[in-house]
């Protein structure tokens, strides 16, 4: 998966009519995510690092996207 790419206007307006192209938007962004998970744990950052609260943080996102995934948001 390469790096991210924000999001447009014109595929946030088309994510809001389609469902489908919504859920794509989602999944890309969750592979995206773990792929970043993976390079941050792969770093294993100190418990107490800046590092280790963006894994946190990745990990509660990852989460969130997966519930909207899951929800067919």
């Amino acid at each position: 998966m390469s790096a991210f790419a924000p999001v447009t206007d014109a595929e946030l307006a088309q994510a809001r009519c389609d469902p489908l192209y919504r859920r794509k938007l989602l999944e890309e962004s969750l592979e995206v995510l773990l792929a970043a998970v993976q390079r941050l744990r792969s770093a294993a950052p100190a418990p107490d690092s800046s590092g280790s609260k963006q894994m946190r943080e990745a990990i509660e996102l990852a989460v969130r996207l997966a519930e909207l995934i899951q929800e067919g948001t």
